[in-house]
């Protein structure tokens, strides 16, 4: 280390990001606990177990090729240039492992668009916390998925489609509009800080897409298309699970920011340094401000979600989340009392939505994940449009580059929800259909996906029993 100062930079930044790794682990714990307190009891460890083996499954994939994405694609390719390197993100790359050596922290060696203060001296020891940040909101989008076709999908197929999303199709988005350098950040003006649309949207979309081909569970609508309730078997599991993800989310918040390394070079700030992290896009931000914007946007959820649902315990915690959904592309700009009421609009949007569509386009949507996810972080975009209309979307502003607009974050939307949400998932699960893989047969779902272990464990059971019988005839303690 060159200076005391950049030691101990290099050393906080490290633990900041490594810090956010269990936190976002929470959410993963609690979308599991969710999704086995909504699902009934003859599918719990169908439902625990296609949700745990994305861990591994998407873990390496995003090893592999999930991480070059993000620094190779910014650009589209080919709409305002190639590919870029991406040194630190190659899979055989001495950065990709552990790698005590390397440049100093003065090595003027610039990675992309985050410039010389985060050069290979700096991925050479935070490349691994980095990355696992990152890989934590692949396996989140994932899990998003899973939620929305509990109770009929084959595990197969979901581990398939958790691929698809949580190591190219999301990290495509990311490297598009959730990178300093992102074309559409730099040419539409798209502004999402916090992920409503690169993680939220995109996932809704993409559980919708599935969830389309899928079809509803067996018994969910009526003979005349009337949808029927199929109550969350223990809901005090279900709460459990949200507060676990609500407390994932401040590790998920956190990991949205970077920590401020060298403001002379950030945005062109000069002298007092007067914020104390920065956003994704390198646009300062404080975690005061993050605090204050995250705590008014999830009351503002509830409260409108225990009103707009008369007090149901269901859809009033999910309407807190669907809340910092909403608000979460714009929360490093609005003021808590914004950040509030746009919580309860997209929580209010999200509920009635969520509804409509399940009564007017049969879709069986068991936690109501596309609506909290994908409607929510569709709306709070459109609205961060108007709300920062004008403000930089990005630190890398010049003349060339677009303000944030409503145009370009309605633009900005479609693509996340539709073009790299929905569409994929919609002809990756038609293929799936099409070879018999994608949905389990009726009659494994009418006496539940967890059949073949439940009997297997029961037989175990059994011969137990009959060789304690057998030995205890033997002894002479039976006759």
């Amino acid at each position: 280390m060159d200076t005391d100062i950049g030691a101990l930079t290099v050393i906080f930044t490290e633990f900041y990001y490594w810090v956010t790794v269990p936190l976002m682990f929470l959410i993963h714990v609690g979308f599991c606990m969710y999704e086995v307190g909504a699902s009934r009891r003859k599918n719990h460890l169908h439902t625990l177990m296609k949700n745990t083996m994305l861990i591994p499954l998407v873990t390496i994939t995003f090893f592999f090729f999930g991480w070059w994405i993000y620094f190779a694609f910014p650009n589209g390719p080919g709409i305002t240039g190639g590919l870029t390197q991406s040194d630190n993100a190659v899979p055989w790359s001495q950065l990709m492992g552990t790698h005590l050596g390397g440049p100093t922290v003065g090595s003027d060696a610039p990675i992309m668009g985050y410039g010389v203060e985060l050069g290979n001296a700096f991925w050479a020891r935070l490349n691994g916390v980095f990355w696992a940040a990152f890989l934590l909101f692949s396996w989140t989008a994932a899990s998003i998925v899973s939620g929305a076709t509990i109770e009929r999908i084959r595990p197969t197929a979901f581990w398939i489609l958790a691929v698809v999303i949580g190591s190219f199709t999301w990290i495509i988005d990311a490297a598009w509009g959730w990178h300093p350098d992102g074309w559409m950040v730099t040419q539409l003006g798209y502004h999402d800080a916090y992920a409503s649309g690169v993680i939220h949207a995109i996932a809704g979309g993409f559980a919708l897409g599935v969830v389309v081909v899928l079809g509803p569970r067996l018994g969910k609508f009526a003979e005349d298309g009337t949808p029927r309730n199929i109550n969350p078997h223990n809901k005090w599991l279900v709460t459990i699970g949200l507060f676990l993800i609500y407390t994932g989310f401040w590790g998920f918040y956190v990991a949205c920011n970077v920590p401020l390394i060298d403001y002379g070079t950030l945005g062109g700030a000069e002298g007092k340094v007067n914020f104390t992290a920065t956003t994704i896009y390198l646009t300062p931000t404080t975690l005061s401000a993050i605090v204050f914007n995250f705590l008014m946007s999830l009351s503002g959820g509830l409260i409108a979600g225990y009103v707009v649902s008369r007090g149901e315990a269901f859809w009033t915690y999910s309407c807190g989340l669907a809340g910092i959904i909403a608000a979460s592309a714009g929360n490093d700009l609005y003021h808590p009392i914004q950040a509030m009421l746009i919580g309860a609009v997209g929580a209010v949007c999200a509920y009635k939505l969520h509804f409509w569509v399940e009564r007017k386009f049969k879709i069986d949507d068991p936690v109501g994940a596309i609506a909290v996810h994908g409607y929510a972080g569709f709306i709070g975009l459109v609205i961060a449009g108007f709300m920062l209309w004008g403000h930089p979307a990005t630190a890398a502003y010049h003349e060339d580059v677009a303000l944030i607009n409503p145009l370009g974050q309605f633009v900005g939307a479609l693509i996340m929800f539709v073009v790299l949400g929905f569409i994929p998932a919609y002809v990756v699960s038609l293929i799936l259909n099409s070879m018999g893989l994608l949905r389990v047969p009726p009659a494994v779902e009418l006496v539940g996906l967890d059949m073949s272990a439940e009997m297997a464990e029961e037989m175990d059971a059994i011969a137990v029993s009959e060789a304690d019988i057998a030995e205890a005839r033997r002894l002479g303690l039976l006759t």
